[in-house]
């Protein structure tokens, strides 16, 4: 089946000249020592290094000693294993900000409760500093764009064009307008989380004055009378004095007649 499916040397030179014209990086996976050298050969710019070659020490640290962008799948891996491959490709020559760890489950299509994506938080408090991202094989795109949430810098998702073509990894892979909602519910995803600083939002400042409240008169209130709990309440808009200094304003003496609704 493999052989069958395979791409010779002079379709990835296409697929790099195509890819070029269209504005998309190039990236392929090498599963041995000699691809990754072709690989280098054509130039690309990141290696991504598949779950199955976490623990291949020789693998490691030839791509390693390249010194390029790394993204590290790390499918079946404890974080003993992800600590061990680190350790070989820095100590290859890879500095460690220049690598990615995908948190990844290596059955297809993953079962919802083995996805486990709050190992993506372990990953990152483990190797201060470092990305992660997530490699699913879930079906449908609800998983990723949560792990987008949770922090995920790289996602990576299975394509086809059709899930009935032959091959072990359709089932567990995205058809065209799937992809396109995945990737527009991830760009909106990473609008949405923000800095983290709570404070108001441009869009809602204009409603703060609105939707807050103010104290005012509870009925009409003549000059000299004490301001009590059966003379003042907390009413809309919020253009007055705070309800939050309620106390200041309980028990002064009015200094002028107000009206049932009316600021204090």
């Amino acid at each position: 089946m493999v052989r069958k499916l395979e791409l010779d040397e002079g379709a990835h030179e296409e697929l790099l000249a195509y890819c070029c014209s269209k504005n998309i990086q190039f990236l392929s996976t090498p599963f041995d020592l000699d691809s990754i050298d072709f690989l280098n050969k054509l130039g690309l710019e990141i290696f991504k290094i598949p779950s199955g070659e976490i623990t291949n020490l020789p693998y490691l640290r030839k791509i390693g000693a390249l010194k390029k962008e790394i993204i590290l799948s790390t499918g079946m891996a404890d974080l003993g294993e992800i600590e061990d491959a680190l350790d070989v490709l820095t100590g290859a020559g890879t500095n460690l900000k220049d690598i990615t760890i995908l948190h990844c489950n290596t059955e297809y299509p993953t079962p919802m409760q083995d996805v486990n994506l709050k190992v993506m938080l372990t990953i990152k408090h483990a190797f201060p500093g470092i990305s992660v991202g997530y490699s699913d094989h879930t079906p449908g795109i609800e998983v990723p764009i949560a792990a987008v949430a949770l922090g995920a810098r790289v996602v990576e998702k299975h394509f086809t064009l059709d899930r009935n073509m032959e091959g072990p990894d359709h089932k567990a892979s995205l058809e065209p307008g799937e992809l396109k909602s995945m990737v527009t519910a991830i760009r909106n995803i990473e609008r949405a989380v923000g800095n983290g600083i709570k404070r108001p939002s441009p869009s809602e400042v204009k409603n703060k004055l609105i939707a807050r409240k103010s104290q005012v008169a509870i009925r009409p209130t003549k000059i000299g009378e004490r301001f009590r709990f059966d003379n003042i309440t907390a009413k809309r808009p919020g253009t007055g004095i705070s309800p939050m200094r309620w106390d200041e304003v309980l028990g002064q003496v009015a200094q002028k007649d107000y009206e049932k609704d009316e600021l204090i």
